[in-house]
């Protein structure tokens, strides 16, 4: 779906306050941060939104599947480097002081085994003193199922209604079925229909898979977005 709704991402999320999410990781960077550079990948980076303000501090690197999301992101002429790829299996050929995956991103892999070879991924991509942070999706527990969601986004050309119904496919994963209509100025209306399912592991899982790779953990319950808790993952100095 995102072929053709990549150019209204940014519409439909336009009140997330990604420079607020930044400030906050960026005291969180400067607490926990042990190695001595400023190289930072944002793993499923969408449109670069994150990016966009950590490109005043750090060495800004983007990754995410979707190529016409990257299209978008690389459009807003940032100081930062795109690349196509999968976060379960990509090889950057270098290390980063920090890593993040935001926005409950990580509840895209549907399996423990996609768990555990994204963090491969981070660990080897982290340099020695670095740092991850993880933002994870709800748990089970507090996933409300059969409620209603509505985003709207409404200027005088454009106008964009996101509905859905939470929904249940299995036990442990959240389905969504998000019906878009969109009415743009001298264009007729179009309707498009995307469907999403992530992983309700208990963030306990993600912590033990996190340490099973060898990175020490906390967590930062206020988190940078409602409802969301932030996991810390921290590579030790080498001796």
């Amino acid at each position: 779906m995102y072929r053709e709704f990549a150019k209204y991402y940014d519409k439909i999320y336009h009140r997330k306050n990604y420079k607020k999410e930044v400030r906050v990781l960026k005291k969180l960077i400067r607490r926990y941060k042990r190695s001595l550079g400023n190289d930072l990948l944002d793993l499923a980076t969408g449109t670069g939104n994150h990016i966009a303000y950590f490109c005043d501090s750090f060495n800004c690197t983007g990754l995410d599947l979707n190529e016409e999301i990257l299209a978008v992101a690389r459009s807003k002429g940032l100081n930062a480097t795109f690349v196509q790829g999968d976060m379960q299996d990509f090889n950057l050929q270098k290390q980063f002081d920090v890593i993040t995956c935001l926005f409950s991103s990580i509840g895209y892999l549907l399996t423990e085994a996609a768990l555990e070879k994204t963090f491969k991924c981070i660990y080897h991509h982290l340099k020695p003193g670095g740092v991850v942070f993880i933002e994870p999706w709800l748990e089970r527990e507090v996933y409300c199922v059969g409620s209603p969601h509505m985003e709207i986004y409404d200027d005088n050309d454009l106008k964009i209604a996101r509905l859905n119904v939470s929904e249940l496919k299995k036990e442990s994963i959240a389905y969504f079925k998000m019906h878009y209509l969109v009415a743009e100025r001298n264009k007729p209306v179009e309707y498009f229909v995307d469907e999403h399912e992530l992983a309700l592991f208990p963030h306990s899982l993600l912590i033990t898979k996190m340490q099973e790779v060898g990175l020490k953990t906390k967590v930062y319950a206020k988190g940078v977005f409602k409802r969301r808790t932030l996991l810390i993952g921290l590579k030790l100095e080498k001796v």
